[in-house]
């Protein structure tokens, strides 16, 4: 493999990654006057978390700008040509990223946000089906936790099935699988709660 194509797409790997890292959450936050909403809650810098510290309006600020992580890391390596293969990378880093942001000593959020934002321009079909999952299931239990893991499970197999069933790229097998995976994995501390039947519900201070 030319060196010049591994190198661009492990710079690339590494700056979705740090895009991902940005802590709107905190910024926002801070930027606001409210508090650090790693100082409260949950501890995590996602979009729940955020309303809890600084209210529904700028938490929704904040979660459009962590989507926006996702969709830009994807659109960069689009941009410069560098195949589906390292988009499907640049995606996945930058969900890590926001869940193990280098500037908050690799904390974060859930990866939820980022995890959309990238899959609205690797799968639209996946991402609607993916929304439609997560409003129903936090409209039924208020769980947001549920609703990202139920949404990420069920996106992913929504993606799946179109990669096997039609001409899609082989590669977005990996982020069907990858993404989901991610998504479970950063939310264990959540399942644990919900199995014990104390998570938080939406809106619960």
């Amino acid at each position: 493999m030319d060196p010049v194509v591994v190198l661009r797409a492990a710079a690339l790997t590494v700056a979705a990654f740090f895009i991902g890292g940005i802590p709107w959450g905190v910024i926002v936050a801070r930027l606001s006057g409210g508090p650090d909403p790693r100082t409260i809650g949950s501890g995590r810098t996602g979009g729940a978390n955020v309303m809890r510290a600084v209210g529904p309006r700028l938490a929704l600020v904040s979660g459009l700008l962590d989507m926006l992580k996702g969709t830009a890391a994807v659109l960069l390596a689009r941009f410069l040509g560098a195949g589906v293969e390292v988009e499907v990378l640049a995606g996945l880093a930058a969900i890590v990223g926001h869940s193990r942001s280098p500037f908050l000593g690799f904390s974060g959020g859930r990866g939820v946000s980022a995890a959309f934002g990238a899959a609205l321009v690797l799968a639209p079909l996946a991402s609607a089906v993916i929304l439609v999952v997560f409003i129903g299931v936090l409209a039924v239990s208020r769980y947001t936790s549920l609703a990202s893991l139920m949404s990420a499970a069920v996106g992913g197999i929504t993606l799946a099935v179109q990669v096997v069933a039609t001409e899609q790229p082989p590669a977005l097998l990996v982020f069907a699988i990858g993404g989901a995976v991610l998504i479970w994995l950063f939310h264990l501390d959540n399942i644990g709660r919900l199995l014990r039947g104390e998570e938080r519900k939406f809106g619960a201070k």
